[in-house]
C-alpha cells in the first residue's frame, strides 16, 4: 500500500506515523503550575537529539477543543520543565497522571508518587522515577496542531542501582523503561540483547598493483 501524506488527512497521518515509528520512550512531564502545585503528565511525542547541547525534544498538541494543555502552558509561562522517565514500577501512576484532571490537581499527589524539589529549576520531580531530567526551555516551534519544545538538560537524577559500579553506563538489569507502541500497547526493555558491526574491511575488496 502507498499513503501520499500531502493529501491524508492528520488523523490518519497520526495513526500511521504512532504504529510504525516505535517504541517511543514515555516522558511523564512535570510542571509548575501558576498556583504552585505541581502538573505532571506523560508524553509519547519524546525523544533526546544532542548532547552538545543537550537538546531533548517534545511534541506537545492542544486539546481536541483547540486550548492549550495545562502542560503547554506551564513551560510557555515558567520556561521549565523536567522529565521523569518510566518503569514498570511507574507504569500504573503514569496513567493517572494522564486522565486529564483539572488544572488546578496535583497530579503527583493524585497518583500516590513522592514530589521532590528539583535541584536547579521552579519544577517538582518523582522520587519514584529510575531517571528524571531537569530542563529549560531552548526555544518552542509553534506548529497549527502541535508545538515542539526544545528542552536543554541542566541536571540529571539517576537511581544509583540503575548504573554500572563505576557510574558510567547504564545498568540494563536495572533500568528497563517503557515506551508505547500504539493505542494502548507497550513494551519494556527487559529483552535487551548485543548487535556488533563486522570490521569493515570484511567488505573492502584489496586493490591490485
Amino acid at each position: 500500500m502507498e499513503f501520499d501524506f500531502t493529501e491524508l488527512e492528520p488523523l490518519s497521518r497520526y495513526r500511521l506515523l504512532t504504529n510504525f515509528i516505535g517504541p517511543r520512550p514515555i516522558a511523564l512531564v512535570t510542571t509548575r503550575s501558576e498556583a504552585g502545585h505541581s502538573n505532571a503528565a506523560p508524553m509519547s511525542f519524546f525523544n533526546v537529539f544532542s548532547h552538545d547541547p543537550a537538546i531533548v525534544v517534545l511534541g506537545i498538541q492542544p486539546r481536541l477543543s483547540g486550548e492549550e494543555k495545562d502542560t503547554m502552558m506551564n513551560i510557555r509561562r515558567t520556561q521549565e520543565f523536567a522529565i521523569n522517565m518510566v518503569d514498570m514500577a511507574l507504569s500504573q501512576q503514569m496513567l493517572v497522571c494522564g486522565l486529564g484532571f483539572d488544572n488546578e490537581v496535583d497530579e503527583l499527589s493524585m497518583a500516590g508518587l513522592t514530589a521532590t524539589t528539583c535541584s536547579q529549576i521552579d519544577a517538582s520531580y518523582a522520587a519514584e522515577s529510575p531517571c528524571v531530567f531537569e530542563c529549560r526551555v531552548e526555544r518552542l516551534i509553534d506548529y497549527p496542531r502541535r508545538t515542539l519544545v526544545l528542552g536543554e538538560v541542566v541536571h540529571m537524577h539517576v537511581r544509583r542501582e540503575c548504573l554500572d559500579a563505576e557510574g558510567r553506563y547504564v545498568d540494563p538489569e536495572n533500568y528497563q523503561p517503557i515506551a508505547r507502541l500504539h493505542a494502548d500497547n507497550y513494551i519494556t526493555s527487559d529483552r535487551q540483547f548485543v548487535l556488533k558491526a563486522p570490521p569493515i574491511a570484511d567488505f573492502i575488496k584489496p586493490q591490485r598493483d
